[in-house]
């Protein structure tokens, strides 16, 4: 059993009111400095009461002493002059959600070592109270319409929770067999749908066949029925594939399958408001799963031909929302530089964008005919906003007290052609006190991926390549942030030009950037400089391989012999579709892999990093290529931080990363 979560009234303690006021400039400004890190706050999980009057979020920040994130609900009213903290932060919070009538606002959370548990707060007053007290994993939750109901999507070990041995084998039979952060993937991982009543706390099985992995549920408007994702195949986590089903709320019912469609990157499933049609994301087929281009589709909610509503939109969209208009879903579209809000009309498919600007905008919920979204800009961290007619009108301000206080690096956009021709995008930028016409220590900092892209705003989370930019510039650095080929916002086409070829096009786009700022007379080219974490340590480790201009640099969970992560990842599925199997296709695994066989051309002093439990990209992939620049007298370091996945948590491994990655550079660059 869970512990008792809290032991004080949750309103007369924890809850007060705060009046919001904008942030004022108190003097002069200093650049970023390490312990800056230990005062972010990040932001995430925006959601919407029905009525829109509420926005509730989770606050996720820094206890030094005990080197742990803590994540804490709060709430921010559509006016923005009160802002509510629901819970301290002694057990995490997180994926808020508000009852349709307004009465709850429900929550997963967990103590240290535990299972998330839903959590119900009474918005009328008493103690938060622990309504699911399972040992599997909650993977998602929905609030059926009368709020009586909450189906789950709950992976299948649902005995009531007790001590966890630590001695019991894994038990292996998928092909998708090992997940970063989950760990290695066995059929107790497969997750089904379970009803949950809220005034009985009694959970029901809805789905019940352990073979298949059933997700993503959301209620009809009038909580007769359920839709969810799911894939009644056998093999089916080698697909690629899933499959719409839609059954009635009830145990005992069976499913109806609506359509088949492509994996997408990351799936929602949305009812329009009348009921006939439902609304999900759909990728391409397997061959391009690497190169993350989400679209939505619809189909009637009794069965028929689905149809792709973006089709002609040729970008990535995500993250669908009733917007309060019929007929309209309200998403967010990755862009050239920029995430921004649109809305798409489902019978015309045309896509209306909602706010101007360089913007990056992560997240969104709607209710009673408002929209709230989480946004950040070039020197604004991510806060929550009102959007009103094409503007946005600010919620909260728990990072300005802290970005006030910072002087920051001019950011630019730059355009330029790789050595075909192509043209590529970047964004520059520079230290505070930048002076045109000296030239400066320059770094390349690669973004992972290869999908995804560098853009525009200031990221405060796991992965925070533009607040790592913003350190750099702050100790002197020209800092590059290239979307180069195989990145997402230029199209379908530019995502997929580097595919079964990687290292080829993005190291002749990478090292084009440098040539047009040392061009520019803007970058030293005797103190040139690059790095990344996850396929930017990969990219790091093909362009070093290719080029020895560069004097230092950083490989952050990278890898460079291929052949080694076919099994040892969790991308098997990829590679088998991508390239072939090793053994089919082995000529290309090792051409794919010279950074590894042809090691003894690298001559950059380089710095390897990684999480110990990473599956992502696990860390025998820079021990390859530490122990092969050791071998080969090249100056090299490799850092392994303990207990830390792909993207790292405890806030100490995190300062320390940032200040090694500046050591590193500053000893090579600038001696």
């Amino acid at each position: 059993m869970i512990k008792k979560l809290y032991r004080r009234a949750f309103w007369a303690v924890i809850g007060m009111h705060v009046a919001m006021a904008n942030a004022t400039d108190h003097g002069p400004k200093r650049p970023l400095q390490a312990e800056d890190f230990y005062r972010l706050q990040t932001i995430e999980s925006p959601a919407c009461s029905r009525d829109g009057a509420w926005i509730a979020y989770t606050v996720t920040t820094a206890d030094r002493q005990a080197d742990e994130p803590r994540a804490a609900l709060w709430m921010v009213n559509w006016q923005g002059t009160e802002r509510i903290r629901l819970t301290d932060g002694a057990a995490t919070a997180s994926a808020p959600q508000f009852s349709p009538d307004g009465r709850y606002l429900a929550y997963l959370s967990a103590h240290a070592d535990e299972h998330p548990q839903l959590v119900l707060l009474d918005r009328r007053g008493g103690e938060p109270q622990a309504i699911s007290h399972v040992s599997g994993f909650i993977g998602d939750y929905r609030w059926s319409p009368d709020s009586r109901t909450i189906v789950l999507s709950l992976s299948s070990d649902t005995e009531p929770a007790g001590p966890a041995s630590s001695n019991k084998p894994w038990v292996i039979d998928d092909f998708h067999f090992k997940e970063d952060r989950t760990g290695y993937v066995t059929a107790a991982d497969r997750p089904q749908l379970y009803l949950l009543d809220v005034a009985t706390r009694n959970l029901k099985p809805l789905t019940h066949d352990a073979r298949y992995r059933d997700e993503h549920p959301a209620w009809s408007p009038d909580g007769t029925k359920i839709a969810y994702t799911s894939l009644h195949e056998t093999d089916a986590d080698r697909s690629g594939a899933q499959e719409l089903y839609v059954i009635d709320a009830r145990a005992g019912a069976e499913p109806a399958r609506l359509t088949r469609f492509f994996v997408s990157n990351k799936q929602s499933v949305v009812w329009t408001s009348d009921g006939k049609n439902l609304v999900y994301s759909v990728g391409f087929e397997p061959k391009w799963s690497a190169y993350i281009h989400d679209r939505l589709a619809t189909v009637k909610s009794t069965g028929g031909d689905a149809r792709i509503v973006t089709d002609t939109l040729d970008r990535a969209v995500a993250a669908p929302i009733l917007t309060g208009e019929t007929g309209t879903i309200g998403v967010l579209v990755e862009d050239d530089r920029s995430q921004f809000p649109a809305l798409v009309r489902l019978n015309s498919s045309s896509v209306t964008r909602s706010l101007l600007g360089s913007i990056s905008v992560t997240d969104q919920c709607g209710g009673g005919g408002h929209v709230a979204v989480l946004a950040s800009m070039d020197t604004h961290a991510p806060e929550i906003y009102a959007l009103e007619r094409g503007k946005l009108r600010k919620l909260t301000a728990h990072n300005d007290a802290l970005v006030d206080e910072l002087e920051w690096g001019a950011v630019q956009d730059i355009a330029f052609n790789s050595a075909d021709g192509t043209e590529i995008h970047a964004i520059m930028v520079k230290p505070a006190d930048f002076q045109p016409g000296r030239t400066y220590p320059t770094l390349l900092w690669i973004h992972g991926g290869p999908n995804g892209q560098d853009q525009h705003g200031l990221a405060f989370d796991t992965y925070p390549l533009e607040l790592e930019r913003q350190w750099f510039a702050a100790h002197g650095y020209v800092v590059l942030a290239v979307n180069y080929r195989g990145s997402s916002g230029r199209g379908a086409v530019f995502q997929r030009s580097i595919a079964a070829q990687w290292g080829r096009k993005e190291v002749d786009d990478l090292l084009a950037a440098m040539d047009y700022v040392v061009r520019e007379k803007i970058a030293d080219p005797a103190r040139l400089g690059l790095g990344g974490w996850s396929y930017g340590g990969i990219l790091t480790d093909y362009v070093i391989a290719s080029d020895t201009r560069f004097k230092a640099a950083i490989s952050g969970a990278g890898s460079a012999n291929q052949l080694s992560m076919y099994g040892s990842d969790e991308y098997s599925l990829v590679y088998s579709y991508e390239l072939g199997t090793p053994w089919s296709n082995t000529d290309l695994w090792l051409k794919l892999s010279y950074p590894f066989f042809h090691a003894d051309r690298i001559k950059t002093p380089t710095l390897f990093v990684g999480g110990d439990k990473d599956f992502n990209v696990p860390i025998g992939g820079s021990e390859q290529m530490y122990q092969a620049l050791r071998a080969l007298g090249v100056p090299t370091e490799l850092v392994v931080y303990p207990g830390e996945y792909h993207l790292f948590t405890r806030p100490s491994h995190i300062v320390d990363r940032i200040q090694r990655y500046l050591r590193w550079f500053d000893q090579y660059l600038k001696p």
